[in-house]
């Protein structure tokens, strides 16, 4: 294969002796193959003619067979990348003997992988500068998309076209291999609430989970105490959008649920010396936590991904809630219907763009009022059925004390139910749980005597 000094010249950023060297490395020393299944991909290199040669040790890497220059020849020829064998054993001779070792190979994968880098940049520049000259797109959207897509590139998340299952098995590879040695890691991120993740394993990375309640039903309380859990226990920061309460207000009701004092004392200031020690206490222990609040009115999707682009070792957002969120629809005569379907379809794309869950709470139509059973049903989410499409999980929160004060058949008070009523995931039930309103607390029920 001789290259053609048109390829030569080409102004784009590209390592000739960098390419080389990483096929050359894969050829002398098979074995270093795992070692930069995540480090590069096919699409990084520049030269398609290299990009096949790697596309063909994928072949054997996954076939389980042994990767040398008769082989690998064999499997070029088959996929038809060359008709003359000559010209291609010589210079697949010659990428052999490039490199001395293959010590190195993931130096070299680090070269081509940032000439990559250089050549998105130089095509998305391209790309904002055409938007930039046409003057038709809203100057905000241009900026935000334009921010989006550099954004994309620095955390190497950007991609074009269509991934083959060959590079998505070469990224699972790893993975298959941890999984192997710590089972635990295949479980999502843990709600904190026992019963609800045994049904739910936990909130995945890219979920969407809707939270979804008549008013009063405790469904900001229930987040809440979520996004709380998570960041004691995952270390990781937790990002909560109230479009409803000031970060004061809803700072006063964390404080009810953590130190387990009277929300109506807190709000009125009468407090014991004893109320006064848990609540120091409390805000010792939440001050160590990574919770960060906005109380913007009315963001919208892409404010929201403005904000969250910047903070580092996400690992939750709870957005309360939905309803009260704008659209980033332009059309300004549009239903609220496709307004909520557009800010359904965003929050999806968000949480799997960030790679964390979203947990989103919803309002409910008065359907369940209407009924002699009030449990929630999927039909009653409100304003737009793509909500319930684009969710990966719905959970309906119901009370029956809410309805009914009155004990019925000895059932216990106190009570709520958490309807799983959609899990992509897995399989739909009610799970039943404690809940203290005063401390406005939801709980496992074999925590119910703490």
């Amino acid at each position: 294969m001789e290259l053609s000094s048109n390829e030569l010249i080409k102004k784009m950023p590209f390592s000739l002796e960098a390419e080389q060297s990483v096929l050359g490395s894969i050829l002398i020393n098979p074995e270093c193959f795992p070692e930069i299944v995540n480090e590069i991909k096919s699409s990084d290199f520049y030269l398609d003619d290299h990009t096949q040669i790697f596309l063909a040790m994928q072949d054997l890497f996954l076939q389980n067979r042994t990767i040398d220059v008769v082989t690998l020849i064999d499997s070029l020829v088959h996929r038809g990348v060359y008709d003359n064998i000559e010209e291609s054993k010589k210079y697949i001779k010659l990428i052999a003997e490039v490199v001395p070792s293959a010590s190195n190979v993931k130096d070299y994968a680090k070269i081509v992988r940032e000439k990559r880098v250089l050549r998105q940049l130089i095509e998305v520049c391209s790309d904002i500068t055409d938007q930039a000259y046409s003057e038709q797109d809203d100057v905000h959207a241009l900026l935000d998309s334009a921010e989006q897509k550099i954004f994309d590139i620095a955390e190497t998340s950007q991609t074009k076209g269509f991934t083959h299952i060959r590079d998505a098995l070469l990224a699972n590879y790893e993975h298959l291999k941890l999984l192997k040695n710590d089972p635990e890691s295949a479980l999502g991120q843990p709600t904190g609430f026992s019963g609800l993740d045994n049904v739910l394993v936990g909130m995945g990375p890219g979920d969407l989970i809707l939270v979804g309640a008549r008013p009063g039903m405790g469904k900001t309380s229930f987040a809440m105490n979520i996004a709380t859990q998570v960041a004691r226990s995952s270390k990781k920061t937790v990002c909560v959008f109230n479009l409803e309460m000031s970060a004061e207000q809803l700072v006063s009701r964390m404080l009810s649920s953590e130190a387990l004092v009277d929300s109506h004392s807190i709000r009125s200031g009468k407090l014991t010396d004893e109320d006064w020690e848990k609540l120091a206490r409390a805000s010792s222990v939440l001050s160590e936590c990574e919770l960060l609040i906005d109380d913007t009115a009315g963001i919208s999707a892409a404010g929201m991904r403005a904000k969250l682009r910047r903070v580092k070792n996400l690992g939750l957002i709870v957005i309360d809630y939905l309803q009260l969120m704008q659209s980033d629809n332009t059309k300004k005569n549009d239903s609220r219907v496709n307004d909520v379907a557009d800010i359904s379809r965003n929050l999806k794309l968000m949480a799997k763009d960030l790679k964390v869950p979203i947990i989103c709470c919803a309002q409910l139509s008065r359907g369940p009022e209407s009924r002699t059973d009030k449990r929630p049903m999927l039909s009653d989410l409100r304003d737009s059925g793509a909500i319930e499409q684009d969710a990966d999980v719905v959970l309906f929160l119901y009370r029956n004390e809410y309805y009914d004060t009155a004990e019925k058949n000895g059932e216990i008070q106190n009570t709520a139910e958490i309807i799983v009523a959609k899990n992509r995931h897995g399989s739909t039930q009610n799970v039943k749980m404690g809940w203290f309103g005063k401390f406005t607390k939801f709980t496992t029920l074999s925590d119910r005597t703490e």
